[in-house]
């Protein structure tokens, strides 16, 4: 599975992003896909995923009712909506896939910058 995040870039706070994960090669096998982000000297960090199967999403707290994760199953895109963002969100946005059997894949990530 190779997966492409676009959509990072600088905006000011309280604004909004959209990033978007492509995904291709073996997608049926996709069991989930989330975000995770990554801010300097910080740990990698979920955002949000969801089950390739259905159900509901999840989200870390501090981005509940802020942010929001969505799959288009026809184009094999994952995107995640943020809106009235933080300097505190500023971090590496990384698009991750778990693959029934246990496998995982990353993207390369993509800079989301929020200034004050």
């Amino acid at each position: 599975v190779q997966l492409v995040e676009s959509g990072g870039g600088w905006v000011q706070a309280g604004g909004s992003l959209r990033l978007s994960c492509a995904a291709s090669g073996s997608t049926l096998s996709i069991r989930a896909m989330g975000w995770y982000r990554q801010a300097p000297g910080k740990q990698r960090e979920l955002v949000a995923d969801m089950i390739s199967s259905g159900g509901s999403p999840n989200y870390a707290d501090s981005v509940k009712g802020l942010f929001t994760i969505s799959r288009d199953n026809s184009k094999n895109v994952m995107y995640l909506q943020m809106n009235s963002l933080k300097p505190e969100d500023t971090a590496v946005y990384y698009c991750n896939a778990d693959l029934v059997g246990g496998l995982g894949y990353w993207g390369q990530g993509t800079q989301v910058t929020v200034s004050s």
